[in-house]
């Protein structure tokens, strides 16, 4: 499903380059559960990124089922991005200005569904998420592991194809984060794709197998 070939990321300093990811060939099957993990700066969150379309200042080759992710343009890419993936972001990027409703009602606006299929959908995702009462609030009133919280439901909500997380269980405590590591498990079980970059063994268990990167490579 996803393919990386010789993929290289890096900066320029004058006549220096610094390289963030080495020469990354990475396959990744429909319905997987993998893990990256490495340690701090190895280059783990750039590959998720990568991976996950936000970061386009790259070379190699991305094919993403039939889609030659290298050859197309931004706007082409951001369709896909957001036909098949829902990204949990290490510090959520959730907007400020809208609700919590709201910003779980984003996705599926995207994908065109019908407003009453929206609210059917959202109201479902809050109960699971026991955050109904949350609702109507705006994200600076949430706490840090509400916010992972809403984070996480909102990835979800509009059922992706890919689940790609960026630490999703750093800011919850360990009941929480047990909680949301079972519902990922479930979404696999159910042939959701998820990629996760983590630092826990314990997270890591819940996957088919890990990736080990260091120093940008692939170990």
């Amino acid at each position: 499903m996803i393919q990386l070939r010789n993929v290289e990321k890096f900066f320029q300093h004058g006549p220096t380059k610094t390289f963030v990811l080495r020469r990354v060939n990475v396959e990744i099957k429909e319905g997987e559960f993998v893990s990256i993990m490495g340690p701090s700066g190895a280059g783990k969150s750039t590959l998720l990124h990568v991976i996950g379309m936000h970061d386009s200042a790259w070379t190699g080759e991305y094919n993403l089922l039939d889609f030659p992710i290298h050859a197309l343009k931004k706007k082409d890419r951001d369709e896909i991005y957001k036909k098949y993936f829902g990204f949990v972001f290490q510090s959520y990027h959730l907007l400020d200005s809208l609700t919590v409703y709201e910003n779980l009602e984003i996705p599926l606006s995207y994908r065109n569904v019908k407003k009453s299929e929206r609210d059917a959908i959202v109201c479902d995702v809050l109960d699971r998420f026991q955050i109904v009462g949350k609702k109507d609030l705006f994200p600076n009133q949430l706490s840090g592991g509400q916010q992972q919280l809403v984070a996480i439901a909102r990835a979800i909500v509009a059922s992706p194809k890919v689940i790609l997380a960026d630490e999703p269980t750093g800011n919850l405590h360990s009941s929480q984060a047990k909680e949301i590591m079972e519902v990922f498990k479930k979404l696999n079980d159910s042939g959701t794709t998820i990629v996760q970059v983590t630092h826990s063994e314990v997270n890591a268990g819940y996957g088919h197998r890990v990736i080990q990167i260091a120093d940008g490579w692939i170990v």
